[in-house]
């Protein structure tokens, strides 16, 4: 199976915790959700406004966090798509995010040489 559609090259991919979807990231700015067992393109995700380089889903698999050129974090309702915000804390662009196994938290890397932690709860 082979998912296309983007106009520039892939440059995040993430699958959700029970396999059933996948999130792609481009550096066209966007990002798709394909359902794996159709191949259907089911939400097209804009907010960014740099290369998408980092994908991660949460623990539960409802949210989708994004991370981009752009230096910043983006939180996505899985299910409807809808934006939920984003966070803003590197200097640089963001290389890297990846949620801890208590669902709470998580860690993002950067081209500032940075790791940085982030807990959604507020602490």
């Amino acid at each position: 199976m082979t998912l296309d559609g983007y106009d520039r090259d892939v440059s995040a991919i993430s699958f959700s915790p029970d396999g059933s979807l996948l999130a792609g990231g481009s550096r066209d700015r966007t990002i798709k959700l394909w359902d794996i067992k159709t191949g259907e393109c089911l939400k097209i995700l804009e907010g960014h406004d740099g290369s998408i380089t980092a994908l991660a889903f949460g623990l539960d698999g409802e949210i989708l966090i994004s991370g981009s050129q752009d230096k910043t974090v983006c939180f996505w309702n899985v299910q409807t798509g809808e934006y939920l915000g984003y966070i803003r804390g590197h200097s640089h662009g963001v290389s890297a995010v990846v949620c801890s196994r208590d669902g709470y938290r998580f860690v993002t890397g950067s081209g500032d040489q940075t790791v940085r932690l982030w807990d959604m709860r507020g602490n």
